[in-house]
């Protein structure tokens, strides 16, 4: 297929944490695609180089843009590379977040603000910053990844829970704001994904359901419902939290 025919040719995709796992995932799906990509990390620029020059091999366009999202000032600045790589955004998938594993009882609120900062704070913070730009091109869709552990509970995650939970009421309530902007805001909730797990997120968590379908999702599953929701087929998709879990939570 020629790069003009591609269904996201022309748009501009910023996906945080996007170094690895499902966000390098959703990044390379929408480069695929078609669409330039704005691949955020935090810390790891080894890795976020290293997804720019995967999505450069296949032909795209990507810059790295590096910065803690929970910060306030960092979002106005990957805004302002997006702008001067690309001309704007299109596309947002909030997907940073941290894994821990604490009890209830031995969280520090400290611990609590950190994982709550990153996963909310950092979805409203680049929403402001990034929404504007898409009301100027005349539309786009804001992705934020929640997590079934949110509907299913699972011990010592609470923060984790509590975070995105807030996710999906920041996205329904956007979904009927900036619904006059042609812009459509969905919640993507995984189960549970193959991916790599840090040290610092501890074991897998464990749910109190099983999976029907009796396996792990992949991460290139998780990328192409994103790449559903923010394509051409997704315009009439908004305020919604998609599950992709094999049946562990039905709604």
């Amino acid at each position: 297929m020629a790069t003009q025919d591609k269904a996201l040719h022309g748009k501009v995709a910023l996906v945080s944490g996007a170094g690895k796992n499902i966000g390098r995932g959703i990044a390379l799906a929408l480069a695929r695609d078609g669409a330039a990509i704005v691949v955020n990390g935090r810390a790891d620029k080894a890795a976020v180089d290293a997804v720019v020059g995967e999505i450069e091999s296949l032909g795209g366009k990507a810059v790295a843009a590096m910065g803690d999202v929970s910060d306030p000032a960092v979002p106005p600045r990957l805004a302002a590379e997006a702008a001067k790589a690309f001309g704007g955004v299109d596309i947002l998938v909030s997907n940073a977040g941290l894994r821990r594993q604490t009890s209830f009882l031995d969280m520090s609120f400290d611990e609590w603000r950190e994982i709550m900062s990153v996963a909310l704070d950092g979805a409203f913070l680049l929403g402001k910053a990034i929404v504007p730009q898409m009301v100027a091109r005349g539309g786009g869709a804001f992705v934020a990844l929640s997590g079934v552990s949110t509907h299913v509970g699972a011990p010592n995650r609470c923060h984790v829970s509590a975070s995105k939970s807030g996710l999906e009421g920041l996205m329904r309530a956007l979904a009927i704001e900036l619904a006059p902007h042609k812009i459509t805001c969905n919640a993507l909730a995984p189960g549970a994904i193959d991916t790599a797990r840090g040290a610092a997120a501890g074991p897998r968590p464990v749910g109190n359901r099983p999976i029907p379908l009796k396996r792990f999702g992949t991460i290139d599953e998780i990328a192409a419902m994103v790449r559903l929701l923010v394509g051409p087929e997704g315009t009439f998709i908004t305020g919604q939290t998609i599950h992709v879990n094999g049946g562990e939570f039905l709604t």
